[in-house]
């Protein structure tokens, strides 16, 4: 046990012992590395994984050719700006196109161009061999535990996960706090 006013490292170091009971530090390690995987399997199409993730999510949409950019960003889980940042740069890349919702002509659809359907079938496996190798210390039946258990984590706090949690809020004159 460690005295109450000792400084506890809030990472995993490679050069020292490491903090296996600190949920936020393994969660955002495990996040590193897994950003780091899929940014190797995209880097070739100067891609970044947040901007892949959005091409996935766009080419799974259940058979329907287009989703809705709010759908979009809920399924993220990123603001309405942030989201229309990502079609933006991949819209400006050739690889998505957003058309005006004809039910409500607020609403944007969005979906991948022939070029972006044909660059998400080339990098999907790699994206898939890569999240592999970050579960490859695990064996079959730990992977599905550890995928298992993030989930029930996922899902029952769920509303802690809302666009913008976490983020400084701005004063009333514009400075954030």
């Amino acid at each position: 046990m460690t005295d109450p006013g000792t400084k506890v490292p809030l990472l995993l170091l490679e050069d020292g012992p490491p903090v296996r009971r600190i949920p936020l530090a393994l969660a955002r390690r495990f996040f590193q590395i897994c950003t780091g995987a899929s940014a190797m399997a995209v880097a070739e199409a100067d891609l970044t994984p947040l901007e892949f993730a959005v091409m996935a999510y766009v080419n799974s949409t259940d058979g329907e050719p287009d989703i809705d950019q709010s759908a979009l960003a809920a399924r993220l889980g990123v603001d309405r700006n942030s989201t229309s940042l990502l079609v933006g740069s991949l819209e400006s890349k050739g690889l998505l196109e957003r058309r005006v919702n004809g039910a409500d002509r607020r609403a944007r659809l969005v979906r991948l161009t022939p070029r972006g359907e044909k660059l998400f079938t080339k990098l999907h496996p790699k994206a898939i061999e890569h999240q592999q190798q970050v579960l490859d210390v695990l064996d079959p039946a730990e992977r599905e535990v550890l995928l298992d258990l993030l989930v029930r984590v996922i899902e029952a706090n769920r509303d802690l996960a809302r666009p913008g949690a976490g983020r400084r809020k701005r004063s009333a004159n514009g400075a954030t706090t």
